[in-house]
Formats: C-alpha cells, structure tokens, sequence
C-alpha cells in the first residue's frame, strides 16, 4: 500500500486528518459522533438510530471478527460512515460471513482507518459535535469546508428507517400481544421480547391510534430511533393519543416522546452518549451497565408536575436515563434493555414490562 494517504475527513473548523479508505470510497457529509464501546461495531452500523451520522470508534481495532448474519439491527444500515484507528480486514470467527468492509460496500457506507481516534474524540468531547466531511486526500480544504457550509443535515430520518408496512414477529406459546411503533426499532429488542412469550407486531412510525387500538394490544412499545424528538411532531400526538390506554414502554428516542407527551423537555447533548454508560436505578439504588445511543436528553426538572418521577440517573451527569407513572402505565428507559451489543443488566426492564402487562391483562 502507498505511503501516501488516500482519504481524509475535514471538519468545519478546518481540521483535517488523513488515513485509508475502506468500505465504498464516496464523498459524504455527516454529522460526527464518537462510541466508547469494545465490541458491537456490526450492531452499531446496523443501529438505525446512528442514521447520517460518522461514528469514531474508540476501540483502536475494528474489523476483527468479522459480521455473522445473525446479528444485524436492521436489515439495510443507514450509518454514515465509521472512523478507526485500526482495521482489520481478515477476520477470526468461526461465525463470520463476510467482512465489515465487504457490508459496507454493499451498503455505500464509507470508512477511513489510520485516525488518531483518541484526539478525534477528545475534540468532539470538548468541542461538541459538528459537521464532517470524508473525501479524498487530494480534495482542496476550500473545497471540502464549502461542501460543510452548504450541506445542512436531514430531519426525515425516523420517516426514512422506518418500516413502510406493518409486519409481525411470532413465538411459540405466546402469553402477550406487543404492537412496536417503529422509529428505528432494533431487531435485537423485537427478537428479546420473542424470547420473553411476546408475539410482535411492528408498525410504521405514521400509523393512527384508532389502527393501534384496533389490533387489541397488551401493551406498547415506542422504539428507539435516530435524530431529534421535536423533528416527529405527528409521533409526539400519537403517543399521547395512546398514553393511559395500555402499557407503554419507550426506549430511545421513544423515552425522550413519551416524557414529552406527558409535559416534559428534552435538551440536546453536547456529544451526546454512545457506547457503554453507567447508570443507577434510584428504586434499588443499584447501578448497572448500560448500552446508549443518543444525542438528546430530558430534563429532570421539567418532570416536576406531570405525573412522572425520575427512576434512573446517569452516574456520569446526572442526567434522565428512565422515567415512569403508574397511574398512566408509562414506563421509559433512555438506554437499551434488550442489551446488544451488552452488557447483560438490563433486561429486567423488560421482564417488569411484561409482568406489568400480565398483571393488567389479568385484572381487566
């Protein structure tokens, strides 16, 4: 391979580093995120709620075990891109199938390996997030900051990922009817309830309360997804349509909706959480840890009045990472309780969920 590099990303503040391409080798602007996981990159790239954005893995290597079909999110990725310090691209795992460069190929998903990853994300850290640009090396800087200046990010994104028609997911001896509202649902969350007795039904993120309520649910799941709460206005009507008619349960940004819909704000992180995150549950007051993905956040304060009480707090900032009020049988989590890519704390969430939705069927 060339000493010389042959692509380089160009942030708005002019900052360019170069490195090596891999995956498709296209220009594209995205929205620059940084994730402190280990292990997970097949799960993060398939993750819908990372829609548009490139993603600095901190991880110094990635690639090297490979994808196993089994473990897809979704079954198109919509990430932007991803940042490495490190790729491998001859992978060791017996259940591999292709490499992650080979997926993000197929996919037209642009990588670049060579990165200082720890400088990268100390700037986004303390700086924010911003605007990048992956091109080639040789493209001028004037050039690549014009193409920064002129691109202004999407606000479709959960009308992009998410399903266009309703479809099911079964198990065998089924206890419990789940319709999910579909913002960017995670395939892992669906397959977790599959597993609980749950048979799931998945609906489009523009479906009406009236269809909802006619499929006769047990309880109802507002899944996570990408971009901001305040961009899916018809979603926020939605939820507050069907607030006290079943169980709900929001994850993701279906937390930050379903705490909207009852009278709370959401402020947007500086560079959000993403990756592994402890968090304390102040009904036990035990911690655990937990796998994240987003750029907003509700304000605890703001939940004063509505109904709701803070149940779990971000050990590092304090901030809202769960949320309930029984007497509307609304639950919520910001962080994923189906746990992929681990760890393994927060399943609970779900099983409560579920005993919720069993007791609720058995005294109605």
């Amino acid at each position: 391979m060339e000493n010389k590099p042959l692509r380089k990303i160009v942030l708005e503040d002019g900052t360019q580093l170069y490195g090596t391409g891999f995956g498709t080798n296209c220009d594209k602007v995205c929205e620059l995120v940084f994730n402190t996981s280990v292990v997970g990159y097949q799960e993060i790239l398939s993750d819908p709620a990372y829609t548009d954005q490139m993603v600095v893995m901190t991880y110094p290597l990635i690639g090297n075990y490979g994808i196993a079909d089994d473990d897809f999110e979704s079954k198109t990725p919509t990430i932007g891109g991803l940042i490495v310090r490190e790729y491998n691209d001859s992978p060791s795992n017996f259940r591999y199938t292709k490499t992650l460069s080979e997926i993000m190929e197929e996919n037209r998903i642009p990588g670049i390996e060579g990165i200082d990853t720890r400088m990268l994300t100390r700037k986004i850290r303390n700086e924010g997030c911003t605007k990048v640009l992956i091109t080639s090396a040789d493209t001028p800087l004037e050039e690549a900051l014009e193409a920064l200046k002129e691109h202004d990010l999407d606000t479709d994104l959960v009308a992009r990922v998410s399903c266009k028609k309703k479809w099911y997911s079964r198990t065998n001896n089924p206890i419990l009817n789940v319709v999910a509202i579909d913002l960017g649902v995670k395939l892992s969350l669906i397959r977790a309830l599959n597993k609980l007795g749950c048979n799931v039904t998945v609906v489009p993120h523009n479906t009406d309360a009236e269809a909802i309520k006619a499929m006769n649910p047990d309880g109802i799941i507002i899944s996570s997804g990408p971009g901001s709460p305040c961009d899916i206005p018809e979603v926020l009507e939605l939820i507050k349509s069907l607030i006290g008619y079943a169980p709900v349960l929001g994850v993701g940004l279906g937390h930050q909706l379903v705490c909207m819909a009852q009278g709370a704000s959401v402020t947007k992180l500086s560079h959000g959480h993403r990756g592994g995150y402890a968090v304390k549950n102040l009904l036990n007051g035990k911690t655990e840890l937990t796998s994240q993905n987003h750029a907003y956040c509700v304000n605890c304060e703001s939940l004063n009045g509505t109904g709701l009480e803070v149940t779990h707090i971000n050990v590092a900032d304090n901030s809202c990472e769960g949320a309930r009020n029984l007497s509307k049988k609304c639950f919520s989590v910001q962080y994923y309780p189906e746990s992929a890519p681990g760890p393994q704390d927060s399943m609970y969430i779900l099983e409560n969920f579920i005993a919720f939705m069993r007791e609720e069927k058995e005294n109605a």
